[in-house]
C-alpha cells in the first residue's frame, strides 16, 4: 500500500482541520464552542488501519457512485453494467473493500491552506465504464469554513456521484455522553425519497409535511428517530434517507443547519447538488474504537452527505445526467462553523 499521509491546515484563529489521503478523509475539525473551547467535532478512529473497509465509511470519500445502486445494475446506451453487491442485495458506496475510493490511498499535496488529492480509476474499475480522473481539493479558511471541491473527467460515458461521509457531533470529542439526539437540524428540503426496506428509492419524491421527515423549520434529531411506525425510520433503524433540496438550480447554496444547544456550536452546510442523505449513525456499534479507546454507540454521530440521488441512473424521473467525455463533473461542499 502507498504511504498514508496526514495534513493539518490551521487558520489564523488557531482552528484546524486534519485530513488523510487514505480515502480522501476528514480526520478532525477543531473549532470552538461559545466559551472559546476548541474541540474536534467529527468522529474519528484511533489508528490509520481502522479506516480500511470500515462499515461507517467514517470521514471518507466513497465512489465511483456513492450511496446505493439497486442490485448492482445500471444501463447506459443499452448496455447493462454489473457491480459488486456489498450491502444486503445492493451496491453501496462504490463496492466491496478496495473497489471503493474510500479504501484507497490517493495522491496528495498541500498547497498553502489547501490539500489537493487525486485518484485515477481505470475503465472497468469495480465494473464502471470509462477511465476516470478524480480530484478532491480541501481548503480551510480564516472564516472557519472548510470547502471540498470535487472534479472528475472521463474518456467514456459513465456515472459519478462523489460525497464525503464525515460524521458530526458538535458537542465535541471530549464529551462522551448523549450522542447527537439533542442536536437541532434544519433542512431546506420539503420533499424526500421514500425507499423499500433495502433503502432503494421507489421513484417517488414525497412531501415531508406532517411526517417525522419534516426538518424545514428545525427539529430535534432525536424527537421521532425511533418512530418505527413510519416506514423510512423503520427501514433505516432511524434516519437514513435522501432529501430533495428545494429550489435546486446547480449553484452552491446553504441547504442545512446543524446546531447543538449546550455548546452553542453551529454548522451550515452548502452544496450544488440536488440531494442530501441524512444518516444518524444507526449502525455505529461494532465499528473500530475512537481515540482513547472510546467505544462508539448508535447515534454517536450524524452524517449529511450531499449528492445526486441514490440509484439515480435507474430512475429517469430523478433527472440524473451521466458524465460524458469532454464534460467535467463538479461538486462543491462547504461546512461553515460558528458558535453563539
Amino acid at each position: 500500500m502507498a504511504e498514508i499521509k496526514h495534513f493539518t491546515l490551521t487558520n489564523s484563529k488557531g482552528e484546524s482541520v486534519v485530513l488523510s489521503n487514505f480515502g480522501a478523509s476528514i480526520l478532525a475539525i477543531n473549532v470552538p464552542d461559545r466559551g472559546g473551547r476548541i474541540d474536534n467535532v467529527v468522529l474519528a478512529y484511533a489508528k490509520d488501519e481502522d479506516y480500511y473497509d470500515d462499515g461507517p465509511f467514517l470521514g471518507k470519500t466513497p465512489g465511483r457512485y456513492s450511496n446505493r445502486i439497486a442490485k448492482g445494475h445500471f444501463t447506459l446506451d443499452g448496455k447493462q453494467y454489473t457491480l459488486s453487491i456489498n450491502c444486503g442485495t445492493e451496491h453501496l458506496h462504490g463496492g466491496i473493500k478496495e473497489e471503493s475510493y474510500a479504501n484507497r490511498v490517493w495522491d496528495a499535496e498541500q498547497k498553502g491552506n489547501s490539500v489537493v488529492m487525486s485518484l485515477f480509476s481505470p475503465d472497468g474499475d469495480a465494473g464502471y465504464p470509462g477511465n476516470l480522473k478524480v480530484q478532491a481539493t480541501y481548503t480551510w479558511d480564516d472564516a472557519s469554513c472548510l470547502t471540498l471541491d470535487f472534479v472528475a473527467t472521463t474518456d467514456a460515458k459513465t456515472v459519478v456521484n462523489l460525497t464525503n461521509h464525515v460524521y458530526f457531533d458538535l458537542r465535541g470529542a471530549s464529551n462522551k455522553q448523549g450522542g447527537i439526539l439533542n442536536h437541532v437540524l434544519k433542512l431546506n428540503c420539503s420533499r424526500y425519497l421514500p425507499t423499500d426496506d433495502q433503502l432503494i428509492p421507489t421513484g417517488e419524491i414525497a412531501p415531508v409535511a406532517g411526517t417525522p421527515m419534516d426538518f424545514t423549520k428545525g427539529r430535534i434529531v432525536g424527537k421521532d428517530i425511533h418512530d418505527y411506525s413510519f416506514p423510512a425510520l423503520k427501514f433505516g433503524k432511524g434516519y437514513d434517507a435522501c432529501f430533495a433540496i428545494d429550489d435546486f438550480d446547480g449553484t452552491i447554496k446553504p441547504i442545512a443547519e446543524l446546531s447543538e444547544p449546550a455548546t452553542g456550536r453551529k454548522m451550515v452546510l452548502s452544496t450544488n447538488k440536488p440531494g442530501v442523505q441524512l444518516y444518524t449513525g444507526n449502525y455505529l456499534e461494532g465499528c473500530p474504537n475512537g481515540p482513547d479507546g472510546y467505544v462508539y454507540k448508535e447515534n454517536d454521530g450524524l452524517a449529511l452527505e450531499c449528492q445526486d440521488f441514490p440509484d439515480a441512473p435507474n430512475h429517469p424521473n430523478f433527472g440524473y445526467k451521466p458524465l460524458e467525455p469532454g464534460e467535467t463533473y463538479h461538486h462543491t461542499m462547504k461546512w461553515q462553523f460558528s458558535a453563539e
